[in-house]
């Protein structure tokens, strides 16, 4: 994990706690030039994209298109553009979704190519090629600490392919590698549904494992500057403590001077049987009810596959072993605490 400030003195950047901040990365050279090498088009070739003026294919590959991810438009170009097809073909019929996914797994676009070479021109590249999208990260800090500069919790993606070639995410890798004082193309993306409590007297509790925590840092520094002293209770996940403790020594502060009440963690290869944040939950069930009785706002920021879905199924059995409620009633409670803006979640 790594933490990115960028510093907006002098642009007319504005952002609340709970935003997101969206970063327009570009590809890595090293990655252009195996495209080039791999394809044999020439990166001076002059080609168009729609709302750009004409430009070398080289300088497309590297600003505007996602030349790593493997779609099925341009799985497809491949296969139609070589004899070695019939796996590329299985791959992509309609009922092998799961198949696809799992041959997916450790591959970018440039090993496809490695393994099916393809001969097409620039300007076919381009139409089959996506636009190179914006990431966006939630923001892990608040503007009352400090209104021009704001900071993001990344995990850099890097890795090897099936062929020990070493391979990276676009943007992590982009944002790491970067010098200090890198000019970098960001917009804010406002979240107005995720922010922490208007009320001084409202309690929080957050579950935020892994880079989930960030936005929960902002709110953290948010209510301290505001001088609300209601109860933060915060649920952190990760595997090692001694290695994926994030903002180990900002929490503990927090902790220290009481703007953060209560910090639950789960490390969930500390131990041989593994525990997660919704394990810490059922833990301290009674607690928690107690805090949803008296009025507590519950966040939830991170993963949506799988630990979003087991933080919902714990918040709902706690509302039936320590609030007495049958399934039914207590999954129409957790949609109630969603209608009334008690239940937030921010989930990708």
């Amino acid at each position: 994990m790594r933490r990115f400030t960028f510093d907006t003195s002098g642009t007319p950047l504005t952002y609340e706690a709970g935003d997101a901040l969206g970063v327009r990365p570009v590809n890595s050279l090293s990655l252009v030039e195996e495209w080039l090498t791999a394809t044999g088009v020439d990166g001076s070739t002059p080609v168009s994209l729609p709302g750009v003026d004409e430009l070398p294919f080289a300088e497309a590959l590297y600003r505007h298109l996602d030349i790593t991810r493997i779609t099925p438009d341009f799985l497809r170009f491949v296969a139609e553009h070589t004899r070695d097809d019939r796996e590329l073909r299985r791959l992509l019929r309609p009922d092998n979704k799961g198949g696809l996914a799992q041959w997916s797994w450790g591959r970018q676009a440039i090993d496809v190519l490695t393994e099916h070479p393809v001969r097409a021109s620039a300007a076919e590249w381009t139409t089959v090629l996506r636009t190179l999208q914006p990431r966006l990260y939630s923001i892990s800090s608040s503007p009352l600490a400090d209104p021009h500069l704001i900071s993001l919790t990344v995990s850099v993606v890097r890795y090897e392919n099936l062929h020990g070639t070493p391979r990276g995410g676009v943007c992590s890798p982009f944002l790491a590698d970067a010098a200090p004082g890198t000019e970098v193309p960001v917009f804010v993306q406002s979240s107005p549904h995720f922010r922490p409590p208007a009320d001084a007297t409202t309690p929080m509790i957050m579950v935020g494992p892994g880079t989930g925590v960030a936005p929960f840092v902002g709110f953290l520094q948010e209510r301290r500057a505001l001088g609300h002293r209601a109860p933060n209770w915060l649920f952190f996940g990760e595997q090692h403590r001694a290695s994926d403790f994030y903002y180990e020594d900002e929490l503990t502060g927090l902790l220290a001077e009481g703007t953060l009440a209560r910090l639950d963690t789960a490390f969930s290869r500390d131990q041989r049987q593994k525990v997660y944040v919704q394990d810490r939950m059922r833990e301290h069930g009674p607690e928690l009810w107690r805090g949803l009785q008296d009025g507590a706002h519950f966040y939830v920021c991170g993963d949506a596959s799988r630990m979003a879905k087991d933080v919902d199924r714990a918040l709902r059995d706690i509302a039936v072993t320590h609030g007495g409620l049958t399934e039914d009633e207590a999954s129409a409670y957790v949609k109630q605490l969603a209608a009334a803006k008690r239940y937030v979640r921010d989930v990708y």
